[in-house]
Parts: structure tokens; sequence; C-alpha cells
């Protein structure tokens, strides 16, 4: 299965909208009418990734609302160290830069983790949650090096030679050669991406907190979506999530790694109709 009809509205086509908070100018799409559904993208990826599910949840009357993070895509690119909190707070200036009162918040590997971060700043404004492809866990000391031993080497080397060692990981590697068009996509997102951004990204992702007793208090409907194959976040995260947070559904997609809304996007998209319909 390659990319769907419509793909050719992606990245570099799409009308970009901007706005300025939190001092940095932040890009987005905005799309479609209704109750208000916002998507938060992985590393080191951009707002298209977003595409086959904004096509879907706009059909199914939603407006939808997917955000370059700051670093990431047309966003500032603020070098350092930037937070789980700080990718929160600039996700919730957006929202009520829109004047949105209560979202449906989803995201994707880090995305997940910022909005398990924004749940624990704003949960009185979120009104669902899709968690795909994540952890809840804290960084562990192995971890803290890794990010930040990456972080030097994203400086120093730039993202090119990241994106083709992590290709055949951050989708499964069988669908590399299966979906040409998708691997074409993920590769450019990613070396299009600010080694100053990603670097800053890692280092703070190296500083996030435990999340786990969070979850057990969430109170909003929640979908937690995980690849089969996906190497980075394996399907037990995923199971772990469902146990912790309270009545969740659990959609576990085949023929897919880490990014299964791209990988399997067909798949993805009916996991989150039966989710919005019940």
């Amino acid at each position: 299965m390659d990319l769907p009809k419509g793909w050719e509205l992606s990245y570099g086509v799409i009308m970009t909208r901007t706005a300025a908070v939190n001092g940095i100018t932040v890009s987005y799409d905005d799309y479609g009418a209704g109750p208000a559904f916002v998507l938060v993208h992985g590393h080191p990826f951009n707002r298209s990734m977003w595409w086959p599910q904004i096509s879907a949840l706009t059909a199914e009357g939603y407006r939808v609302i997917a955000a370059d993070l700051r670093g990431y895509g047309e966003s500032t690119v603020v070098p350092g160290l930037t937070t789980l909190e700080t990718f929160a707070r600039d996700t919730f200036a957006l929202i009520d830069h829109l004047e949105l009162d209560e979202v449906v918040l989803g995201g994707l590997s880090m995305g997940g983790q910022i909005v398990m971060e924004c749940y624990r700043l704003f949960a009185e404004r979120i009104a669902g949650l899709v968690l795909a492809d994540t952890f809840p866990q804290g960084e562990t000391p192995a971890g803290h090096a890794h990010r930040n031993r990456v972080a030097d080497q994203l400086l120093a080397g730039g993202m090119t030679g990241y994106a083709d060692e992590n290709l055949p990981k951050m989708m499964a590697a069988y669908n590399v050669t299966a979906m040409p068009r998708v691997a074409e996509h993920v590769h450019d997102m990613m070396i299009r991406t600010s080694p100053a951004g990603a670097a800053a990204a890692l280092r703070g992702r190296a500083e996030r907190p435990d999340y786990q007793k969070l979850l057990t208090t969430v109170a909003v409907p929640t979908l937690i979506v995980v690849g089969r194959d996906d190497e980075f976040t394996p399907v037990a995260d995923a199971e772990l999530m469902n146990r912790l947070v309270p009545g969740s559904m659990l959609a576990v997609i085949d023929g897919a790694g880490h990014l299964p809304n791209l990988e399997q996007p067909a798949a993805f998209n009916a996991a989150l109709h039966t989710f919005l319909d019940q």
C-alpha cells in the first residue's frame, strides 16, 4: 500500500498559516469545521506526517490543527534545550490563539509524550487523547547519555546520516522497500529538520519526567495505537499504557513499524473512527 489519494497536498504545497506564540513563529495547518482535533508530530518530523489523518478527520466532521513544533518544519528554531513542557505550552498557546476552549489531542512518539505533558498542565481543556507509538516512562541514565550524545552528533554532522540510519527503524524495514513514496517522505522530513532544533528536543527529552502515575488519573476517552513491528516503542509499551489509563482502547496496527499512521493509514484511520464513534 502506498500513499493515499490526496497526498499531493502535503508538505510544501499546503498553504501555510503562521501564529506568533511564546516568542516564536509557529507554522500550522487548520482544516475543516466542527470539534477541534489537534495533532502533535514526532521527532524528527513535521506536521506533514499527519496529512492522511487530516484528510480522514475532516471528512469525519472535525476541525483539524497540525503544527510544526519549535525547531521543526517551518517553525522557529530555538537552539539549546527544549523541554516537553515548552512544547506543551507552545501547543496550548496556539490553541489559545485559535480561540479553542476544548480539544481532542493526539500525538505520536515524542508527540505522544508532549500530549501527556499537555494533560498534566491543561487536563481541563482536553476532551480526549490519542497516544500513538509512545511510552510514559521517565528517562534512564543510559538514555539520558544517549540522547545527549546523539544531539552532539546532529550538531556536528547534520541530519542526513541520522536519517539514513534510522529510516528502517522509523518504518518497518520491509515497508521501506514496499512503500517507496512513504519512505521518501519520511526520509525527506528527517533531512529537512534543523539539526539545532532536533538536538534541542533530544536534550529536553532526556530530562523528561515519568508519566505513568499521571496516566492513571486520565479521565477522558483515550486511544492507544502502536505498529505491530515498532522497534522504538514496542507493543509492550502500548499495553502498559492501556493498563494504566482507565477505560482506554488499544489498537495494534499490523504491517507497520513506528509510523503506522503513514505505513497503514487506512487501518490507523479506522482505529480513530472506532474511537471517535464510541
